[in-house]
């Protein structure tokens, strides 16, 4: 049956009886009375244009309630589908708990300014996540799943802990506010030791490659938790790197170091991703190559531009995941419509929309306009929205007025949205110590651009596919851990 002659039938909402527990609900209004809360304090900070802190254990400003705002958020959505989703479910009442317990940790983590608070929230919000990886009691695979990922989680929070370690000894402070000022002071090897450190923790906990294994080996997750870990989780590498900015910005070395592992992840995630053949598979995928445009982002110098990738990369994967069941058909394969070969019209609307797309993004944010990372900012929104415009045009079953008409105008609007997005988050982060230095261009910027135009070429035109060393390699490197996966099918027949 086709997506389009199926009818989407929803249950009612189960409602707790006599006997039943009121944990679901009561945690599912609780959440979203923390968003309420988050935002009448991003409206204060907007009104008043300070922050509060406690002295030396928490601070809260423009970062910490941007992520407020978009954590409880995301919560709330998860709480809320998993009402329904975990209906009779015997462990509903602990996934309810892991969840909300998870939000906490986040809220916490993004407000500390005590290093070992610091932490002890990211240690425990990675091992919160791998027990709702593991969540399926007697399920060998989920188990598997939960032990790899803690295994990675706890390997991420030595790095940490040795980074922050590191910045005690070298500069006396034991806040993040305390180590930001005294960074000058500090002896520029243990700097650098430090930074990397910070950077490795990063790429575990974003999965990047080649650490993306914990995160493709997790799909044993129930589904909210995967939206949950995918919009939410991956994310905290790069507030780690924003929330130590003038740690990694202090060498360009390092700068150069955190910009070609971003563009590495990105570029292979894409590969990865064009292999997989399962919905979750490819989204998985699809977040190794988000988490690294994020980091490259950082890598530039735009701090701003990573916390609002992450925020709306959040709000997309979120949707994906809940909504990955209703993109499985089952049709035969003659069923699957195909696409003919792009036109001279069709090639100049979708290269003119990219263009005129990338020219928006400098005029309205600034960025591109100056000889400076900015201009490779704006030549990948250029490739964004060429792939997106390229996407529309070969599969809208539109007329070609519409087509031609309606996509530059859409395109035009969400570039004006974006854009507007990162200049309010760029607002927000203002007052933060190293965010606002944007990185000269040099060489090895101009052979990331290129390899991202080669890459970009590559994969549209298909040509990668034609070397099977390639595909194999890409199918071996995107496979999950074998612990994590069902080899026989009778693992799946209940009967």
């Amino acid at each position: 049956m086709s997506r389009q002659e199926r009818t989407t039938t929803v249950g009612q909402l189960p409602t707790p009886t006599t006997g039943e527990s009121r944990v679901p609900a009561a945690l599912t209004r609780l959440v979203w009375l923390l968003w309420v809360g988050s935002l009448g304090v991003l409206a204060a900070r907007l009104w008043t244009g300070e922050g509060w802190r406690v002295a030396g254990l928490v601070a809260i400003d423009g970062l910490t309630v941007v992520m407020w705002t978009a954590v409880t958020f995301f919560s709330g959505i998860v709480h809320s589908y998993s009402r329904r989703y975990m209906a009779g479910e015997r462990a509903t009442d602990r996934f309810f708990g892991g969840v909300f317990a998870f939000t906490l940790v986040v809220l916490v983590l993004v407000a500390a300014d005590h290093l070992v608070l610091f932490a002890v929230a990211w240690v425990a919000m990675g091992l919160l996540m791998a027990d709702l990886v593991g969540h399926v009691d007697g399920w060998p695979q989920a188990g598997a799943a939960a032990g790899l990922a803690r295994r990675y989680f706890l390997a991420g929070g030595g790095l940490l802990a040795v980074a922050l370690a590191a910045l005690w000894w070298a500069t006396g402070a034991t806040t993040v506010s305390g180590v930001a000022a005294a960074v000058g002071t500090a002896p520029p090897a243990v700097l650098l030791f430090a930074a990397v450190a910070l950077l490795l923790a990063a790429m575990v906990q974003s999965a990047l490659v080649p650490f993306h294994g914990w995160l493709l080996s997790s799909m044993t997750a129930p589904t909210p938790a995967s939206a949950l870990m995918h919009a939410g989780f991956v994310n905290a590498g790069g507030i780690l790197l924003v929330r130590f900015a003038p740690v990694v910005t202090a060498d360009t070395r390092l700068m150069l170091a955190v910009l070609l592992v971003g563009a590495a992840s990105a570029l292979f995630g894409k590969l990865l991703k064009s292999v997989q053949t399962d919905v979750k598979g490819q989204l998985g995928c699809s977040t190794v190559g988000q988490m690294g445009f994020m980091i490259m982002q950082v890598g530039l110098g735009f701090f701003g531009a990573a916390i609002t990738h992450l925020v709306l990369h959040g709000c997309y994967k979120a949707y994906q995941f809940l909504a990955s069941g209703s993109r499985v058909d089952h049709e035969s394969p003659a069923a699957t419509k195909t696409t003919g070969r792009a036109g001279v019209a069709d090639v100049a609307v979708v290269v003119l929309t990219a263009l005129a797309g990338g020219a928006l993004f400098a005029v309205l944010t600034g960025k591109g306009t100056a000889l400076d990372g900015g201009l490779l900012l704006a030549g990948l929104a250029v490739l964004t929205v060429l792939h997106a415009a390229r996407g529309v045009v070969a599969h809208t079953a539109a007329p070609a007025t519409v087509r031609y008409g309606a996509l530059p105008a859409v395109t035009l609007v969400a570039i004006a949205v974006y854009a507007a997005m990162y200049r309010f988050v760029e607002g927000l982060l203002s007052g933060l110590p190293a965010v606002g230095q944007s990185v000269e261009l040099t060489a090895v910027h101009g052979l990331v651009a290129a390899a991202f135009l080669v890459g970009y070429l590559a994969i549209e035109s298909g040509v990668y596919r034609r070397s099977h060393r390639l595909y194999v390699a890409l199918l071996n490197a995107s496979q999950p851990s074998t612990d994590t996966l069902l080899t026989t099918t009778e693992d799946y027949d209940d009967y």
